[in-house]
């Protein structure tokens, strides 16, 4: 069950509820009694953060080997295409003359 916000329009106090979605819009102030509106609100975002939550909720088939690539392409091991990775710098070391 969500919470609500409510807003007497006569005193000002603002109070929540834990109610069903189905509840009146409407309660008495706790306050003075007058009919409070239900405010509306933009909610709670809901954010998913971290690897477990997708690998052990929402597995496909296939979806372990694009994994791995995934992660040895993060961990340096592939340099495919779409990644953020800067390029390397040339190395600091004196290089060997060519032989023609």
């Amino acid at each position: 069950m969500p919470t609500y916000e409510y807003k007497c329009p006569n005193c000002g106090t603002l109070f929540e509820r834990f109610q069903k979605i189905t509840s009146k819009p409407e309660l008495p102030c706790p306050k003075c009694g007058a009919k409070a509106p239900r405010l509306i609100s933009g909610g709670s975002g809901l954010v998913f953060k971290g690897s477990g939550f997708y690998e052990t909720d929402y597995k496909r088939p296939g979806d372990k080997a694009r994994h791995d690539k995934r992660k040895a392409r993060e961990e340096g091991g592939g340099g495919g295409a779409g990644g953020s990775e800067k390029p390397s710098k040339p190395d600091a070391s004196p290089s060997k003359p060519k032989a023609d």
